[in-house]
This record gives structure tokens, C-alpha cells and sequence, in this order.
């Protein structure tokens, strides 16, 4: 079992947890830089929250290739 693995399986068994600590992230980044980015930590916080729920689900969770499209280092 690769490490990527590992981290899905556990995003899946504690996504409450993951989700938390990735909105407490996205907090603290926003309190240490003023709200300047506020806008975007809200797209990543929320992006990060969809991938985890993803992951819980048992989905793909957004890998490169997967959707039909060729990921970044894989040929067209």
C-alpha cells in the first residue's frame, strides 16, 4: 500500500476531523495575512473540504486521468 493510499484510507475514516483541520488551516492563514486572501482560502478550503467528502464516499477523489482526461504527465 503506497503512502497516498494510506492518507486516503485515513481521510475516509476521520473526514470530520480532516475537514476541521483544513478550515482551521484556511483560518489561520487568513489571520496571519490580514483577510488579504480571504477570497481564495475560501475556494481552497472549500476545494479541499469537496476532495475529502469525495474520499469518504469512496470516489476518485480528483486523480490526474481519471475523468476521461489525461492528467498533467500523461501523454494526449
Amino acid at each position: 500500500m503506497s503512502f497516498v493510499d494510506k492518507v486516503k484510507e485515513m481521510l475516509g475514516q476521520h473526514s470530520d476531523q480532516a475537514k476541521k483541520g483544513v478550515d482551521k488551516a484556511g483560518d489561520k492563514f487568513d489571520q496571519k495575512t490580514g483577510g488579504k486572501y480571504a477570497d481564495k482560502v475560501d475556494k481552497v478550503q472549500e476545494k479541499g473540504n469537496d476532495y475529502i467528502d469525495r474520499n469518504a464516499e469512496g470516489g476518485t477523489g480528483g486523480e490526474p486521468g481519471t475523468g476521461g482526461e489525461p492528467g498533467p504527465n500523461e501523454p494526449r
